[in-house]
Order: structure tokens, then sequence, then C-alpha cells
């Protein structure tokens, strides 16, 4: 096991800016996801930690070290890889044994770890077999063993599970995470899945075009996003977002008016902002109740999905192009065509200013 530590670390391809001074610490035996959309540079930051690209600018820090110039052979750090990159020539055997016999292992410890490996990943009735004869799952495996093989102070792994098909990921998943609780090793996970992130992290590390958006537990991103960039990746469905405008505020809490939905109190401190501030209103699907219309709260629902334990239910919005959700349990007595009006829930509503920063809550509200 190891720490990982980051400094204003940079990543600069050509005239692309791809890593933005990110700063970050992660503690031994931690298990840390790094997640965000595609080209958000999650891969290359995973990159950049296995010596496979050079940090530009910044210090990387791995127990204690510096080891920005070290290659990766001599960071301590095994590595998993999307597309397995398993020799088709080689056994299982072989193939989770080929790092050791590159580091010139005795032959005694060479299997004596790859057989340990192969028992806790229950790989031990397919050493003799190549790759062309193994399932998606077992490759995924074998990738995995290969790493877990030199023992490595940090696995890192790169999208490993978006190769396998739905029931296979959750499969892998648990299995992933069992392994972490069985060697408390430090792992860091690169994947744009969130369910992968929301289930496997200690700390998700959420990342926007080459910077940090936050970094916190799965239950913090989820209650308490930084930003609306993060509250509208982490949860699915998403976030329902709608402009709103700043009525009144104080450190207590604010009043704004909603598109459609008319004037609510909040509890976030609006004293910072002006009268007419231009605010976002975010609040997650299962926080919206579906009443019958009011006046002007009047909201077509033009689509009812069924999804066996759970109905979504597709409002047109008042502003803006993107459908508005609202998940409830099964059975559900909405139906496409009908108008109905939206109640927030307002102790699990979220403001955003123009720059995407959430508004705080009132103090005494957080310190409760």
């Amino acid at each position: 096991m190891a720490s990982v530590t980051l400094e204003k670390v940079n990543k600069v391809f050509g005239r692309d800016h791809i890593i933005k001074d990110v700063d970050l610490s992660i503690g031994d035996g931690e298990f840390v996801v790094f997640v965000g959309p595609s080209g958000c540079g999650k891969s290359t930051l995973l990159r950049l930690i296995a010596g496979l690209e050079s940090i530009t600018d910044g210090d990387l820090n791995i127990g204690g070290t510096v080891v920005n110039d070290l290659p990766p052979r001599e960071r301590g750090v095994g590595m998993v890889f999307q597309s397995y990159a398993l020799y088709p020539h080689m056994t299982v055997y072989d193939n989770m044994a080929f790092g050791l016999k590159l580091a010139n292992t005795a032959k005694e410890t060479v299997h004596e770890r790859v057989m340990s490996t192969a028992k806790i990943l229950q790989l031990e009735e397919l050493l003799h077999r190549k790759p062309k004869a193994l399932s998606g799952g077992q490759r995924q495996r074998v990738a995995m063993g290969r790493a877990m093989a030199r023992e490595p102070r940090i696995l890192l792994f790169d999208e490993p599970l978006s190769n396998l098909d739905a029931s296979l990921r959750v499969q892998m998943r648990n299995e992933i995470a069992r392994l972490h609780n069985r060697l408390g090793s430090t792992m860091i996970y690169v994947t744009h899945d969130q369910v992968e992130a929301m289930t496997l992290a200690d700390k998700i590390v959420v990342l926007n075009r080459g910077h940090v958006e936050q970094v916190g537990s799965p239950h913090e991103l989820y209650q308490r996003p930084a930003t609306q960039f993060v509250a509208g990746f982490i949860g699915s469905p998403t976030m329902n977002f709608m402009p709103a405008e700043l009525i009144s505020g104080a450190a207590e809490g604010c009043r704004v008016k909603a598109a459609g939905i008319g004037e609510v109190s909040l509890p976030q401190a609006g004293d910072a902002y002006s009268q007419g501030t231009s605010l976002t209103l975010g609040v997650r699907p299962e926080h919206l109740r579906l009443e019958a219309p009011q006046g002007d709260n009047c909201f077509d629902i033009v689509n009812v999905e069924y999804l066996g334990n759970e109905v979504y239910v597709y409002l047109e919005p008042k502003a803006g192009s993107t459908l508005l959700i609202h998940r409830s349990e099964a059975p559900s007595q909405w139906q496409e065509g009908q108008q109905v009006s939206l109640v927030p829930d307002t102790e699990h509503v979220h403001l955003f200013d123009e720059s995407g920063a959430a508004l705080t809550l009132a103090k005494a509200r957080s310190a409760a």
C-alpha cells in the first residue's frame, strides 16, 4: 500500500492543456474513482500516475517519494487496461507470470505469486488455457491477476469493465469491491459510469475539462454537489434544472421564483446576492411531488416509463429543451397527456449561481 499526492500537476499535449493544476491526496488503502465525461482527462491523469505519460509541470508523490522521473516499473504500480492486453499465444499462467519474469524474479517466487493470485481470483482451473478460450469476465480477471502478481503498492484500473455486458459488469464490480476489501490495497479506478463510481469508491474525484470539480464520498457528492456540473453528472436519472430568480436573500435563507413552480422559500443563504439575480434551481427526480395542476404551476406529462419497481414520469419544461423527470415507486397513477403541478421538497432543493457554484446552506442548517 502507498499514498499518492498530486501537487499542481499539469499535462500539455502541443497546444492542448489536458490536465490543469490538479491537487489531490489519496490515502493508504483508499479506493478512489476518477469519473467524468469523455475527454475530461481522467485516463490521462491515471497514465501520469502510472508513468505512461510524462508530467509537464507539478509533482507526483508516491509513498513519500517524488516519482516524476521514475519509469513505470520503479513506481510500484500495476495497471489493468480496458482492452485486457493479454498475450494470445500465452497461457493464463504465463500471462500472469510475464511481468515477474521480466523483472528477473526467482522461479520459485514467480510460481508462488501466480498461484496465490490465481487462488484469490478463482483462476486456478483456468491456468492452462489461452485467452481465446476464456469469457470476457475471465479475461478481465486474468488482466487483474497479471497486475496483482507483481504485488504493486497501487493498483490502477482504466475503465476495465466497459467491454463487458451489463450483467457481467455487475458481477465484476462486486468482485473488484471484494478484492479491495480482502487486499486493502490502494486502488485508483477510472470510469465514465457513475454507477461504478458510486458503488465502488471510498472517494470520488469528478473531473471536467482537465480540472477537478469536486472530491468527496459518494454520499457527499450526491447530497451536497459543489457545482451544477457535479449535480448534473452524479445521479441517475439526472437532476432537474429550472431557471430561477432571487426574490429576497438573507443569511438565514432565501426566497426564489422558479419557472412554472412559482415562489418558494429555501434554506440556502442568499445574502451574498442581490435581488433579481439569475439562479438555477436543481431538484432530483425523487424529491419532486406531482399534484393536480394549480394555476401557472401546470406541466404536461409527455412520457411515462415503467421500470418494474419504479416509474419515471417525463414532463415538458417551461424553459429549455431538457425534459423534467419525476421518479416514484410503481404502480403509478400518472399517464401521458395529463397535466400536473410540481411540488419540490424544499429540504432537498439545490441552488446554483451563474458561475455554476452551489449556494451554501444557511449557517444554522449546516451546523445542524
